[in-house]
């Protein structure tokens, strides 16, 4: 039961923070979240459908 308790706590520890750092940062964006540029991710080279990032550039979305 103890490792159960002390699994839980820690998940929401965990998710905690995380809200924690998205109620901190401006709007609630991470900085270079253009998922695109992430090469298992993009097969076809495709420009990001966010802000029109090349995959060997930054995001535009700052």
């Amino acid at each position: 039961m103890r490792v159960v308790l002390l699994a839980a706590l820690l998940l929401g520890l965990g998710v905690a923070g995380i809200a924690i750092k998205i109620w901190a940062k401006k709007d609630g964006e991470f900085a270079g979240t253009c998922a695109s540029n992430n090469p298992m991710l993009n097969d076809g080279n495709e420009n990001c459908s966010v802000c029109g990032a090349r995959p060997s550039e930054q995001c535009k979305n700052s």
